[in-house]
């Protein structure tokens, strides 16, 4: 029991000193991953440049978030289907160049985007700038920093692409220190390349992009001492069908990049337009807003961190059952979130010409304007912070269709539609009013979904029919005698009898046949409830499928099961049902893929009779249950569930459960 073994202490361990030992690490990383930016606008704005060089910088913001975001949807990605890999038998050997080739093209495309990024950048030229907010006064600043740090933008993707990558290799340390060795590079050379130099904006963008390519070189070493896999140089030869496995797993994190982009650009144009009917001008308004955003991306980031950084803990317990641990972690969780939130709160509200300074101040016009919307737009940051952190806790335990919007829903609806709004009564200063009635409604909304999602903690996640059928297997998860000989797995649409044919199969050769027994045997595995990791299809909500597959305690239960079906094939000849073994035993020897279909209203019927429900609920199910086969499968192999050419034999089993059994064991005796 290998996975038992390593998660144990996750559901012994006190959740007080668990909890720590997974949090710190995350809120350091996330703090490192934002200094660049940070540490460049504290020295540009203590020095000659003043206001106006922050704002320069916080032009070229969007840009770099674009960058971040495309690094996040082939790193994150790439990491999850990394983990989920672990689960599979191409870990043991037999598959390994796949993984090394989706491994070397996650990077690869994270590189080429990166490129057609600063090309459409080098392009656009100073019509972009303008786009983003640059203003007559900035548009040098911006361009000589842009046009900077856009040369690094390739390697920079890379690398983050590739730390997410080292993490999921269980090497998160060394990722950590390679962030950090550049940040600290960056500290370092900031004054130096400024001051001392006198480069300038110049100076602060070329010790950024020194420092992203000390950390590029950092991670690239990493490939070549890698864990789980080994990349060989023709793993880099672009192919399409090996990045489009890890793109629906690194959505999520794609989206939410995006939807700062999206705020930060409508924020820039629209200070710009309002400031200018201002007595402070298009400049003011902007440089004050992108420092405050500074200071609203640390906070955020802690808040962020520990929540992420009780995912795991979360997650399994969730997964394992153990709803009381669930309960007691989230609420450590809400206890530090409020209490560094309500520090913060206290800091900008009491002190924020400090806040202010640190980022250098130019006039009695900018600072008085930058102070006032400090306390404005940070007034209700404890809000926002536990709104992210209790989206994160939905995500953790599998609720993706409350936790994707409930982490959106403040920055992409609501704050935009005050942002517009509120300007019209209350001039260039309603920009920043739109930050706390946004925190205000996201919250509201967050409290009644989680108070009912935490009503609901500990209730069936599945079915009574299928719980029912679970439960007649859950004491028969141990493997059972077999003989060295064929391993047959089944896929079939619902409502096509392809389990019961599978059975006959089974009886027929004289062999196991393995179907709920597979979960129970994944929840010995690893710890995990059976009827949990059984609900795993059935659970996923429409819209949101890989997203949901994607979260922390999902993808432990498809790692478990993934094991658990190597071990039954392991174990001799025997029928294997769903839960794509097809593509877990990929490469095994002696293996029979079977593909089970029939027409629509041949399944529709049968779906009626077994489960007695009336033809339109049975339309209904038969189709959520086949789209969700369909993605699960996707999920893991990248492949199109029901494609003929992934199995050898497809059969169309309206002419009769027998006769379809039959026609497998004739199959099957011949190819023997």
């Amino acid at each position: 029991m290998e996975i038992v073994q390593q998660n144990n202490y996750l559901l012994t361990e006190p959740v007080k000193k668990l909890l720590p030992k997974f949090i710190v690490p995350c809120v350091i990383s996330l703090i490192i991953s934002c200094l660049y930016n940070i540490v460049d606008q504290i020295f540009i704005g203590n020095s000659y440049l003043g206001y106006l060089g922050n704002a320069a910088t916080g032009i070229i913001f969007p840009i770099t978030v674009v960058g971040w975001a495309l690094s996040l949807l082939f790193g994150d990605g790439a990491a999850a289907y990394l983990s989920l890999a672990q689960g599979s038998v191409s870990v043991n050997g037999l598959n390994t160049k796949n993984l090394g080739k989706t491994i070397a093209n996650s990077i690869l495309f994270s590189f080429l985007t990166g490129a057609v990024l600063i090309v459409i950048s080098y392009m656009a030229g100073d019509t972009i700038l303008y786009s983003l907010g640059a203003t007559d006064a900035t548009i040098k600043l911006t361009r000589d920093y842009g046009g900077i740090i856009f040369i690094m933008i390739p390697l920079a993707l890379a690398q983050n692409t590739m730390a997410g990558i080292i993490r999921a290799d269980g090497s998160p340390r060394y990722a950590m220190m390679a962030m950090a060795v550049g940040a600290v590079l960056n500290i370092i050379l900031d004054p130096l390349t400024i001051f001392v130099l006198g480069w300038g904006i110049k100076g602060a963008a070329y010790a950024t992009i020194f420092g992203q390519f000390v950390s590029f070189v950092i991670c690239a070493v990493y490939l070549r001492k890698s864990k789980m896999f080994r990349l060989r140089a023709a793993d880099f030869i672009p192919n399409l069908k090996s990045v489009s496995r890890v793109l629906p797993l690194g959505g999520s994190s794609f989206l939410t990049q995006i939807a700062i982009v999206i705020v930060t650009v409508v924020n820039n144009k629209l200070l710009v337009s309002y400031g200018a009917l201002s007595e402070y001008g298009a400049d003011i308004p902007l440089a004050a807003f992108v420092v405050i955003m500074k200071l609203f991306q640390i906070i955020i980031n802690i808040a962020i961190g520990i929540a992420a950084g009780a995912q795991p803990v979360i997650g399994f317990n969730y997964g394992a059952k153990h709803y009381t641990r669930v309960r007691e972690a989230f609420k450590y969780v809400m206890f530090w979130t409020i209490t560094t939130s309500a520090i913060a709160t206290i800091i900008f509200e009491l002190f924020p010409g400090a806040c202010i300074a640190l980022f250098g101040s130019d006039g009695e016009l900018y600072t008085s304007f930058a102070i006032r919307c400090v306390r404005i737009y940070l007034a209700l940051i404890i809000f926002t912070c536990v709104q992210k952190a209790c989206a994160i806790f939905l995500q953790s335990i599998g609720k993706a269709s409350a936790a994707i919007p409930l982490s959106m829903i403040r920055d992409v609806v609501f704050l935009i539609i005050f942002t517009f709004a509120l300007p019209a009564y209350f001039g260039v200063t309603g920009i920043f009013w739109a930050a706390p009635h946004a925190d205000i409604l996201a919250l509201l909304i967050t409290i009644i979904v989680v108070m009912r999602v935490w009503k609901g903690i500990g209730k069936a996640h599945i079915s009574k029919t299928e719980a029912a059928e679970t439960a007649e297997v859950i004491t028969q998860a141990a493997l059972r005698p077999s003989r060295p000989g064929v391993i047959i797995t089944i896929a079939r649409e619902h409502g096509s009898d392809g389990r019961r044919a599978g059975q006959l199969v089974a009886e027929k050769l004289g062999i196991p046949c393995y179907y709920k027994e597979m979960t129970s045997l994944a929840g010995q595995e690893s710890g995990l409830a059976a009827d949990f990791i059984s609900s795993i299809n059935a659970a996923s909500p429409a819209g949101v499928r890989d997203m949901y597959l994607d979260t922390d305690v999902v993808r432990q239960a498809i790692i478990a099961q993934g094991k658990a079906i190597q071990k039954i094939a392991d174990a001799g000849s025997c029928v294997i049902v769903g839960r794509a073994a097809d593509y877990v035993l990929k490469g095994n020897e002696n293996l029979v893929r079977v593909f089970i279909h029939a027409p629509e209203e041949h399944r529709i019927k049968e779906v009626m009779k077994v489960y007695g429900v009336t033809e339109d609920e049975a339309r209904k199910q038969t189709h959520a249950q086949n789209a969700a086969r369909a993605t699960y499968h996707k999920h893991l192999s990248g492949n199109v569930w029901g494609d003929s050419r992934q199995y050898e034999l497809c059969i169309d089993s309206s002419r009769g459960v027998e006769k379809t059994a039959a026609l497998i064991c004739e199959y099957v005796k011949a190819k023997v």
